[in-house]
């Protein structure tokens, strides 16, 4: 199995936190795809994943999987340890719901503030920037911000009591939102502790952050 990705980048951090999580790295292959200098574009890897996006994951059997909620759900199923998914119907499903959350309130929202209200990764690769959508999309991200520090009040994770993908996507959505310069509120003290208590997590120092 191979996962092609960029290692410094947000989402393919998502699948390498997930691996370490399953103690699974040491049985995937990483191909590094140079996406800052165009190599996502490359027929090649565009013949396996047409969104030209990273990480990808190529089964021994040729197939490709891109999506890191699609991939999260190989590594969970494929590997032993720790469900990442959720274990019964219930948690599942609210699993899935708070990983979408995840996306669309700091992943999605920080990704389009970066790639069109700031210089991204520059002008070879930033085509058709919207300043006033990549702002609005900053306004959700800080909304999502404190969203989620509502959630955290009553619960241990973002998803309940059990740590999920739902966790992964937003702590690594708040990784994005430093890196991007959008700040996180020091009135967030649930978001504190808690990203705190994940940044602490094996899988995530193995990781580097």
């Amino acid at each position: 199995m191979k996962i092609y990705d960029f290692a410094a980048f947000p989402n393919p951090a998502r699948v390498r936190i997930a691996l370490n999580e399953k103690n699974a790295t040491d049985q995937v292959e990483f191909v590094e795809v140079d996406v800052p200098n165009g190599g996502h574009l490359d027929k090649d890897f565009v013949a396996k994943n047409p969104s030209a996006t990273v990480p990808l994951m190529e089964l021994d059997c040729g197939t490709c999987v891109s999506e890191c909620t699609a991939i999260t759900e190989y590594i969970d199923n494929n590997f032993d340890g720790p469900s990442l998914t959720g274990s019964t119907a219930k948690e599942k499903a609210v699993v899935h719901m708070m990983q979408r959350r995840g996306e669309q309130y700091l992943m999605d929202a920080v990704g389009d503030y970066f790639h069109h209200a700031t210089a991204g990764l520059g002008p070879e690769l930033e085509k058709n920037q919207n300043a006033d959508w990549g702002n609005a999309q900053k306004e959700r991200a800080l909304e999502g911000m404190q969203y989620f520090d509502k959630v955290l009040a009553d619960n241990q994770y973002v998803a309940g009591e059990n740590f999920s993908m739902a966790d992964i996507t937003a702590f690594v959505g708040l990784g994005f939102a430093d890196f991007a310069g959008v700040d996180i509120s020091d009135d967030y003290k649930n978001l504190a502790e808690w990203r705190a208590r994940v940044a602490a997590r094996p899988s995530v120092v193995a990781l580097g952050g």
